[in-house]
């Protein structure tokens, strides 16, 4: 049984996703602190909506114990309980520059190949 080509795509849109899904959440940061939820807005604003809160938090979490964030305390806007917002350290800051530049690279070596092979129907017998 085949994957439907959506379905494929999906798949293969979480796998590269998972790959770059930590600067992503840098340079989200890197606009203005945040809380857990408005990372899976902003994501899904920019068209990245497969990621769910629960693939942020551990993300998040790592990101704080590797010294790239660090996170406080804010009340709510809306009077509930306070929220736990992050920013970016200075570690985190360099690791973002250093980042986009690798995928800067990478992207445009990927870009590359991806369009510059042409496509050829059945193979040739």
């Amino acid at each position: 049984m085949t994957k439907e080509p959506s379905a494929i795509g999906d798949q293969r849109r979480s796998q590269l996703l998972r790959g770059v899904l930590d600067l992503c959440l840098l340079s989200l940061i890197a606009e203005r602190p945040r809380y857990g939820f408005e990372f899976v807005a902003a994501l899904a604003d920019n068209g990245l909506d497969l990621v769910s809160e629960g693939s942020i938090y551990p993300l998040l979490s790592r990101l704080e114990r590797d010294g790239a964030i660090s996170s406080y305390r804010a009340p709510s806007a809306s009077g509930g309980a306070p929220r736990k917002y992050y920013r970016l350290t200075d570690a985190g800051r360099a690791e973002l520059t250093n980042g986009r530049a690798v995928w800067r690279a990478f992207s445009g070596q990927v870009g590359q190949i991806l369009t510059g092979t042409e496509l050829t129907g059945e193979s040739e017998s």
